[in-house]
C-alpha cells in the first residue's frame, strides 16, 4: 500500500512515523519550502503522549521539553495575581505532561522520520481525482503523484479538505478569539520570567511569555476579535490591539519580528460530518481543530494519526479503516470541543467581574485536594484511546 500524505506538520509527520513502522510506503506533500519556524509552547499530554511513547519517540520530546514551574497571572506591575502550580498539574496527570514548542516537537518527529519516508517540501497540492482504486494527486508545479489513498494532514485550512469537501466556510466555527505568537530576544525580560509561563491577567486582550534556551522568550498572545477576517500586517496588529498592556508588554511588542515570522491565526474548530470521502481521509485539524481553549490539538492530531495508522493495517478494507478510525476518535474530540467551548468565557475574561472570578477559582483550587478539580477542568475526560489500541481493546463497543 502506497499513502500520500499532504502536510509535513505535527500530525502528517507522525502519521508518516507510524505508517513507516508498519511497512508501508509513504510520500509526504508539504506545499512551504522547507519546516516552518513559527509557533508556540504547548502543554503535550493527553493521548498523543501515549502515542508518541507506543513510538519510541517520547525521550527525545522530552530532551528538548522545557521546565515550568507555575503560569503566573500578573497585573500591570509585575505582581502576581493568581497562578497555576505545573508541578501539582503534572501530578494529577501521573507525571505525563511536558512543555515543548511547537516546531521543536515537529522536528523530533520529522528527524527521526525512518530513511524510507520520502519527503517533498515545496510540493502544493492542486488537484485531487479519485479514480476508484487510487488517487491521482496533482502538484502546483504540474507533477503527479498516485497512491491508493490520500490523507490530508494540512491543518485548518486545509487544501485537501477544500478539493474534495467543499469550501472552509461550511465547517469552521469561529470562536471569536485572533492569536499569535513569536520569538524575541531580552535578557532583562528573560531573568524575570525564570521557569514560569507569565501571563497579563487582563480583560479581552492577553500576552504571555515562556522562558527559552540561549535567552530567548516565546510570547504567546491571544484576543478577542468579532471579525474572524486576519490583518495584512500581523506585527502592526499585535502592536495596535495589545499596546495597552502593562508590565513586560511593551518591551516585547518593541523587539517583535517582522510580520513573516510570527504566526497569526483565528481561534476556530472544525466540524464535519463525516472524515473521508471515496479514498481521502482527514486527520488532524483538518477535520476535528479543537482550538487552543482546548490545549490538546498536537496531542489528539498526534492520536488520530496513530489511530489510523493502526486500522490501515489491521483491517481488510480501507472503507473499514477509516470508518473505524472515525469511530473511535470522534467521541474523544467531540469531548474536547465541548470542553473548549465552555471554558472560553474562563480563558480570556469579557470582563472584570470574569477576570476577579477566575482568580477567586484558581486561588482555592490551589488547596489541597482540589488539584484535580482544575486539571479536569483545564483537560476534559481522560482517555485511553491509544492505550487501548495497544491491548486490543479498542472496537469493544462495536
Amino acid at each position: 500500500m502506497k499513502v500520500a500524505i499532504c502536510g509535513a506538520g505535527i500530525t502528517g509527520l507522525a502519521l508518516a512515523h507510524r505508517l513507516a513502522t508498519l511497512d508501508v510506503e509513504v510520500v509526504v506533500l508539504e506545499r512551504a519550502a522547507g519546516p516552518r519556524e513559527q509557533g508556540y509552547m504547548i502543554d503535550f499530554f493527553g493521548p498523543g503522549f501515549d502515542a508518541v511513547e507506543e513510538m519510541g519517540l517520547l525521550p527525545r520530546i522530552e530532551a528538548v521539553a522545557y521546565r515550568v514551574d507555575e503560569a503566573s497571572l500578573l497585573d500591570d506591575h509585575g505582581r502576581r495575581r493568581a497562578a497555576i502550580d505545573y508541578v501539582q498539574f503534572a501530578k494529577s496527570l501521573r507525571g505525563r505532561l511536558c512543555s515543548i514548542m511547537r516546531p521543536d516537537l515537529e522536528r523530533v518527529l520529522r528527524t527521526n522520520l525512518p530513511s524510507t519516508v520520502d519527503v517533498r517540501f515545496g510540493a502544493g497540492v492542486a488537484d485531487v481525482e479519485d479514480l476508484g482504486d487510487r488517487v491521482r494527486i496533482t502538484l502546483v508545479d504540474g507533477a503527479v503523484v498516485e497512491a491508493d489513498l490520500l490523507v490530508g494532514a494540512d491543518g485548518i485550512h486545509s487544501t485537501v479538505r477544500r478539493l474534495v469537501f467543499g469550501e472552509e466556510k461550511q465547517f469552521l466555527n469561529y470562536l471569536g478569539f485572533h492569536t499569535a505568537a513569536f520569538v524575541f530576544e531580552d535578557e532583562e525580560i528573560r531573568a524575570r520570567v525564570g521557569e514560569r509561563f507569565c501571563l497579563t491577567d487582563t480583560v479581552g486582550a492577553q500576552m504571555g511569555f515562556y522562558g527559552l534556551r540561549d535567552g530567548k522568550l516565546a510570547a504567546f498572545a491571544v484576543h478577542r476579535a468579532t471579525d474572524p477576517a486576519l490583518p495584512d500586517d500581523a506585527r502592526a496588529a499585535l502592536r495596535a490591539t495589545y499596546g495597552s498592556l502593562g508590565w513586560a508588554v511593551p518591551e516585547a511588542l518593541d523587539l517583535c519580528p517582522p510580520s513573516d515570522e510570527v504566526y497569526y491565526d483565528q481561534v476556530a474548530q472544525i466540524e464535519m460530518p463525516s472524515w473521508s470521502r471515496g479514498r481521502v481521509v482527514l486527520v488532524g485539524d483538518s477535520c476535528y481543530a479543537v482550538s487552543l481553549l482546548a490545549g490538546q490539538g498536537a496531542s489528539l492530531g498526534i492520536a488520530g494519526a496513530f489511530v489510523l495508522a493502526e486500522r490501515l493495517t489491521r483491517t481488510p478494507s480501507i472503507e473499514t479503516a477509516f470508518a473505524e478510525y472515525e469511530k473511535l476518535v470522534r467521541p474523544v474530540v467531540t469531548e474536547k470541543q465541548q470542553v473548549a467551548r465552555r471554558g472560553a468565557r474562563w480563558f480570556l475574561p469579557a470582563n472584570r467581574f470574569l477576570l476577579q472570578a477566575r482568580r477567586a477559582f484558581l486561588r482555592v483550587a490551589r488547596f489541597p485536594g482540589l488539584e484535580r478539580t482544575l486539571a479536569a477542568a483545564v483537560t476534559g475526560k481522560s482517555t485511553a484511546l491509544v492505550t487501548n489500541l495497544r491491548h486490543g481493546t479498542e472496537i469493544r463497543s462495536r
